[in-house]
């Protein structure tokens, strides 16, 4: 891919000299791009929250199924290949201004900047709420949108802080990821650990291992660790995947007789935007209404 990618190059000149105008912090350091560009692919569905709720147009979109809250943002945009395997060619007779990748596309930040500037605005890790704001604000100075932007991440600021009151004093909570009949935990060091560290709610089980990926754990884990409330996430339904749901997988006598089974405090969050679109804005406020709406009482 990265031999096609530079063989584009001479096709995809009129972008590369497009003039950089400005410095951005990106995930991997400082990066020059071109100030208000007009041309942009986005191949991370976070970033194409974000810039949706910017009110930046799209001109390339990778080739999948997104959260039902980014469908019309995707309507009627180009593919251009998939997250990890963009179409090089179609970039490059495209040519756009600029290429946001980040996320799962991350690998392929080098072979697509011999097609266009390129930027990595991954977003990850336990200060997900941190990088974010950060991600926001860089898309406002590179679109001109301060001031949009401004108003985003206060909004968020708002947002957390009044779900931090809703959830405050209402107990411990273990986050799982469901995949068939597979479960994971997740730890306040975690993918999803910003639920935690942002909202101040007490992990049930503070010894997890800090893993993307989760900690593998039994039924009989649940059941000892006997959380006050139970947040979960479906991986299957998050990629359209088929199989057991995540309901049917908890659907058991030690998740059962949990305090949060017993309290009716198990949460099915809407898996999708966390899943897929991690730390974009959109996804963010969705899921913090879904804590509070959940912890109210």
């Amino acid at each position: 891919m990265k031999i096609l990618a530079t063989s584009l190059v001479a096709i995809a000149m009129p972008g590369l000299a497009m003039a950089a105008d400005l410095k951005v912090e990106t995930a991997s350091g400082e990066a020059a791009v071109p100030a208000r560009p007009e041309s942009v692919v986005a191949l991370d569905l976070a970033a194409i929250d974000a810039l949706d709720a910017l009110g930046v147009d799209l001109a390339g979109v990778p080739e999948i199924t997104p959260p039902a809250y980014l469908a019309e943002a995707m309507e009627g945009v180009e593919r251009v290949g998939t997250l990890f395997e963009p179409d090089y060619e179609a970039l490059a007779v495209m040519a756009p201004d600029l290429i946001v990748a980040g996320g799962r596309s991350q690998s392929v930040v080098e072979p697509l900047s011999a097609v266009a500037p390129t930027i990595d605005m991954t977003i990850s890790g336990e200060e997900l709420i941190e990088q974010a704001r950060a991600r926001v604000a860089t898309y406002g100075e590179i679109f001109d949108r301060a001031e949009a932007a401004a108003e985003l991440t206060g909004a968020l600021d708002d947002r957390i802080a009044a779900v931090r009151d809703t959830v405050a004093d209402k107990g411990d909570a273990l986050i799982l990821m469901t995949n068939g009949g597979k479960v994971s935990a997740y730890g306040a060091e975690s993918r999803f650990g910003w639920l935690h560290a942002a909202l101040d709610l007490p992990e049930a089980h503070p010894e997890l291992d800090a893993e993307t990926h989760g900690e593998a754990v039994s039924f009989e884990f649940i059941a000892e660790v006997d959380p006050d409330w139970i947040l979960v996430i479906d991986r299957g339904a998050a990629i359209g995947q088929d199989g057991e749901a995540a309901q049917a997988t908890l659907d058991n006598p030690l998740v059962a007789g949990t305090k949060a089974a017993q309290n009716d405090r198990i949460l099915y969050l809407d898996s999708a935007p966390l899943y897929l679109a991690g730390g974009g804005i959109g996804s963010l406020m969705g899921t913090l209404d879904q804590i509070e709406a959940g912890f109210a009482e």
